[in-house]
Order: C-alpha cells, then structure tokens, then sequence
C-alpha cells in the first residue's frame, strides 16, 4: 500500500466539494418529498446510485459479485443499510433540514462509542469522553429544538428519529471498518444499495402512493442528485481521495457537511439559525472534532 501523500490544492477542493455536496443531501430529501413519499425516494435514489458505483467498480477492475463467505456479512449490511436509510427520510419529512443535516452528522460520537466495545484498537480516551459529552449534550439541544412549522410539521419526533439514524449509522459504521478488512470496499457500497432496493420497493408499495403531489423538474432534479451525485458520485469521488491520502486527514472536512446543509437550507428554504440550532450545532460540532482527531 502506497504512502499517504499530503493533501494538495485540487484534493482540498475536490474535498471540500464533495463535502457541500452531501451538506446538501438533506435539503435534496426535503425537495424531493414534496412529491415522492419516503420509501418510494429511498427507492429511486438507491437504484440510481447502485447503478453508477456498479459501473464505476467494474471499470475500476473491482468484481461486484461477493465471493464464498462474504454473501451474509453483506447481508447484514444490507439491512442496517436500509434501517437507517429509511429513518433518515422518515425523519427528514417531519423536521428541517438544517436540524436534520447536524444531528445525523452525530453519527461520529456513536461509532466512537460503540468501536470502544468491539474495536480492540479504537479505546475511548478522555479526550473522546469529553468529546463525546460535547455531542450529547448538543444533540439534546437539537432534539428539543423547534424549528419553522412550516419545514418541521412534527419537529420532536423527526429528530427523534434522526437520532436512532444516526446511531444506526455510527454502528454501520463501526461493522463496516469490520468488514472492508476482507471484502473490498466498492462491494459493500455496491451491495449495501443493491440489497436495500427490493426492500425500499417492497414498504413502498405495500404502504405508500407513488406520488402525493405532480411530480415537477425540482422534485426529479432533487431525487437525481440524491441518487446520481450523493449516492454515486460523492463515493466514487471520495474513494479517489482515500487512495492518496489517510482518512484521518480528510475527515476534517466532515465539519463542512453541517455547515453546508444548514446554509443551503437558509438559501432555498429560508430557514432561519435559531439559538438552539446555532448552540447545539456548535456542542456537536465540537464534540465531533475532539473525537476524530487522530
């Protein structure tokens, strides 16, 4: 394996667009659930972005289909892939975005955590625990926030949900550090999206219209960039990024994801940054960078 290399102008760049990108994930799920309900959304964006990353792994000489042994763990992923994914947009319906995009970006506090129990090598230190009180304490604030009725219909029980998302994803997480150790790691991304398909597709149907309003350019414009940009060329483009510098490095640029979505929300939404969105951002944000430092 090569030496990670420092980070230069075009991978900051490249970096810090990818980061704005996914800050703009939420405000695009929002968008697009105007008009397409959340697991039909989850559907379409999961086909989309399956269909990019599998193309890109076949071009980059990656084999998508799993070898002996590796069809359960993937499984498994599958699964937590689709839990998690679907709280997210469950959540996303009944809050804003700007409270949305902070508290799912929580997840770091929670994938800490649980890499204490099962991550040998990833022991909590006093200054984790102090970032991980920090976040707590932040994600409190944001729980019981209340933003703009108008964006957050069922603004406690939305971030409710965004909190046990973003545990979920703390977990998928910590079980995918796990798993890329012997499956190559285009293959879980493949196949975590592949296997969530059926199933969005399955709830979807069983449970919701495929529409509940006319679907308009800005509705499919947001499901494509959910699916094509987030979901396909985000990965593809971060993945670039891994091979040449350590992830440790880049995940500094984790904090502009927030940031991002928080701006973007102002921008199209108009959502304004109430003390509770601005303090309890800030404790999760600082809590976040205490715990991944390296």
């Amino acid at each position: 394996m090569a030496r990670p290399v420092p980070i230069g102008a075009g991978s900051a760049l490249l970096a810090t667009l990818i980061s704005i990108l996914w800050g703009g994930n939420l405000v695009s799920l929002k968008i697009g659930m105007e008009a397409v309900p959340a697991f039909w959304n989850a559907f379409w964006r999961m086909l989309l972005g399956t269909a990019v990353v599998a193309v890109w792994a076949r071009r980059s000489g990656v084999a998508v289909r799993p070898a002996r042994g590796e069809w359960l763990p993937l499984l498994w992923l599958g699964l937590m892939f689709t839990v998690q994914i679907g709280l997210l947009n469950s959540g996303t319906v009944l809050t804003s975005p700007g409270y949305g995009v902070v508290i799912l970006n929580s997840y770091a506090i929670f994938a800490n955590l649980f890499g204490h129990f099962v991550m040998p090598e990833d022991r909590l230190t006093p200054r984790r625990v102090l970032g991980l009180a920090l976040s707590v304490a932040g994600v409190c604030v944001l729980a019981v926030g209340r933003p703009e009725r108008a964006l957050a219909p069922d603004p406690l029980l939305g971030n409710l949900i965004l909190v046990l998302s973003a545990m979920l994803l703390g977990v998928r997480q910590v079980y995918t550090r796990w798993l890329v150790q012997k499956v190559d790691p285009a293959r879980t991304v493949v196949w975590q999206m592949l296997w969530s398909i059926p199933l969005f597709l399955a709830v979807a149907v069983a449970t919701e219209p495929v529409r509940t309003a006319p679907v308009g350019w800005r509705h499919a414009a947001a499901i494509l960039y959910q699916g094509v940009v987030v979901a396909g060329g985000c990965f593809v483009g971060w993945a670039a990024l891994l091979k040449k510098h350590s992830a440790g490095t880049l995940s500094m640029f984790a904090f502009i994801v927030p940031v991002a979505g928080i701006a973007l929300s102002g921008l199209i939404f108009g959502e304004a940054i109430r003390a509770n969105l601005a303090a309890g951002s800030a404790l999760v944000l600082a809590g976040v960078l205490l715990v991944t430092r390296e």
